[in-house]
């Protein structure tokens, strides 16, 4: 889920921003992810309060809570899944994704795949090993290089079963990749049984927002284009669910704004904004 690059550098950046929600945040976490600051290493925790002015200015804490926002209600709509039958947990574009090293008993009975570009894969495996994080058995590292062979075929070499009731999750991907790309991984999820999930993130184009958001946006292109991985697709709400109908999936769920703010964010502190704008949607076949 990368260009032809060793490894995702916003994969690392995202686990980074991760383990500040830990170290800057107010209990009740969003995310309790303990795992993030030893994935990175022994001085991460050193590196991140140095940078505590860059975390804790209005873009930083608002990108944070979207970061930490999307992975607490993939993985709320993960043990939803589990209790309807869910056997198999994809996780596309997995980065340094850390749910399989902190996964709840409920889990237990999952088979957890974490797909990714080879590059990024040896790099968090060198990581989870400097780190001393055991492999749970119920995981499996799916290393797929895109350039080289479809998600379908990379899911059934790792032998993913497509008879299996299966729930997807493919954060902070999309925006990476052409629509063509795109409408393959869906086409590949829509083939597994009804009852399937899949939830992923979006981004609006940019003409939907506030002259104030529109500044803060430019600021993110510009930073994922300087590290090789710029935007490229956007959907408005109503086009991404359509496209999803149009590929049998009988159930979409738009995490609205008020939603986020009555679910994650109003029985916290303030600390954390709620976000006004969400693009995560779960959809189920």
């Amino acid at each position: 889920m990368m260009a032809d690059r060793e490894s995702s550098l916003t994969a690392l950046v995202t686990t980074y921003i991760r383990a500040a929600h830990q170290l800057f945040d107010a209990q009740p976490l969003i995310l309790d992810d303990p795992v993030a600051l030893s994935l990175l290493g022994a001085d991460a925790a050193i590196q991140i309060r140095q940078a505590v002015e860059r975390h804790q200015t209005p873009e930083g804490r608002v990108l944070r809570a979207h970061v930490v926002l999307r992975s607490r209600f993939t993985e709320d709509r993960l043990a939803a899944a589990v209790f309807r039958g869910i056997k198999q947990y994809v996780i596309l574009g997995a980065g340094f994704d850390t749910f399989a090293f902190r996964q709840p008993q409920w889990a237990k009975k999952l088979k957890i795949f974490e797909v990714d570009h080879p590059g990024t894969q040896a790099m968090k495996r060198s990581k989870l090993a400097a780190a001393g994080i055991v492999l749970p058995e119920n995981l499996v590292f799916a290393d797929v290089d895109f350039e080289k062979e479809s998600l379908h075929d990379g899911l059934c070499r790792h032998r993913v079963s497509n008879a299996e009731l299966t729930f997807f999750s493919w954060l902070g991907v999309t925006m990476y990749l052409k629509e063509d790309a795109i409408d393959a991984v869906l086409k590949t999820v829509a083939a597994f049984p009804e009852s399937s999930e899949i939830v992923l993130t979006f981004i609006q184009p940019p003409t939907s927002l506030s002259d104030a958001e529109k500044k803060s946006y430019a600021r993110l292109v510009e930073s994922v284009a300087s590290a090789g991985e710029p935007f490229v697709s956007y959907f408005e709400p109503d086009a991404l669910e359509a496209k999803l109908r149009n590929l049998c999936f009988s159930k979409m769920v738009f995490l609205s704004p008020a939603d986020a703010q009555a679910g994650y964010f109003q029985q916290r502190p303030n600390d954390l904004p709620a976000p006004a704008v969400t693009n995560i949607v779960a959809a189920i076949r």
